[in-house]
């Protein structure tokens, strides 16, 4: 079937490759023109803004949308709008807030226009693996969308969570879930790694504990390829960034009274890990100096 993809970034362009293999026809539109001729040089066709990407497309029209959360997308639906009709969809396969998504659903469902989110897991593995798809639709639009749902994922890898909405609520709490996991392990390695007793090889610690561990995974088989190229970890700066679902997991837990320590302590780790020297730790020093002459460092 025909639909269009916006935004050809490490997500979305994967993506499009993966449903033309799967015989789709892609029209495609990236903000850098030299990102949209590559894909059509690809197989896809191309278009030279958003008004010519919806005038290559036929009712019902599907436009799946691949761009930063937050005004990025409300910017894109606005311009999509005038050349849509009633039937079509606009798909966001993007890490949007649900609360934004049931506001969009919602208003372009009284011009009778489907929005669907996909909460889309699978990183740059994607395009090989396929994408899990956690879809919030109304069964019309799921329905009419899952051709590519079935192209995109792999065997039993998307489902319909619910209405508008529930497809990025899912998502949310499934990168909560992320931030715990690798937090888990990161602090696992790091003892590893400290160990005065004994000189660890992690690399081979990863790759044993991916046959027949109970804390082996798909991210310690990742574990195991970044020990194998760089053991030490010399090449990268301890900073982590958040794509903000984590933060709205733990607002969520918040509003619901459910206790997450595990995915707080794990986000409030990665906030932590932008300070270069924390001026909160530098007040505990100083007040335990004050209080028992305990010895301090000067920077």
């Amino acid at each position: 079937m025909r639909l269009a993809m916006i935004g050809l970034g490490r997500m979305g362009g994967n993506m499009s490759e993966r449903l033309m293999k799967g015989g789709h026809d892609v029209v495609v539109w990236d903000r850098t023109p030299a990102t949209t001729q590559k894909y059509a040089s690809m197989g896809a066709t191309g278009a030279s803004d958003l008004n010519d990407l919806v005038a290559k497309l036929k009712a019902p029209r599907i436009v799946w949308i691949m761009v930063p959360a937050g005004k990025p997308v409300d910017e894109t639906v606005a311009q999509l709008l005038p050349g849509l009709s009633k039937g079509d969809v606009i798909i966001d396969g993007g890490n949007s807030n649900f609360h934004d998504t049931m506001r969009r659903a919602a208003d372009l469902q009284g011009k009778g226009i489907h929005f669907v989110d996909s909460g889309t897991s699978g990183g740059i593995w994607g395009l090989a693996n396929g994408y899990c798809l956690m879809i919030g639709a109304s069964p019309d639009a799921f329905k009419l969308c899952e051709p590519i749902f079935k192209t995109l994922a792999p065997t039993d890898g998307y489902a319909h969570m619910g209405p508008p909405g529930s497809g990025h609520y899912v998502k949310m709490v499934h990168n909560g879930i992320e931030y715990g996991m690798l937090q888990a392990y990161a602090e696992g390695y790091e003892i590893l790694h400290a160990s005065k007793d004994f000189k660890l090889d992690l690399h081979k610690i990863a790759a044993v504990w991916n046959h027949g561990s109970v804390v082996r995974s798909w991210l310690n088989e990742l574990a195991e390829e970044a020990f194998a190229k760089d053991v030490d970890l010399k090449e990268l700066r301890g900073y982590v960034e958040d794509s903000g679902e984590g933060r709205w997991t733990v607002q969520e837990a918040i509003d619901l009274d459910v206790p997450a320590p595990v995915i707080t302590l794990s986000l409030l780790t990665r906030l932590r890990s932008r300070q270069q020297d924390s001026f909160s730790a530098k007040c505990i020093a100083a007040l335990r100096n004050e209080f028992g002459g305990h010895a301090v460092k000067k920077s």
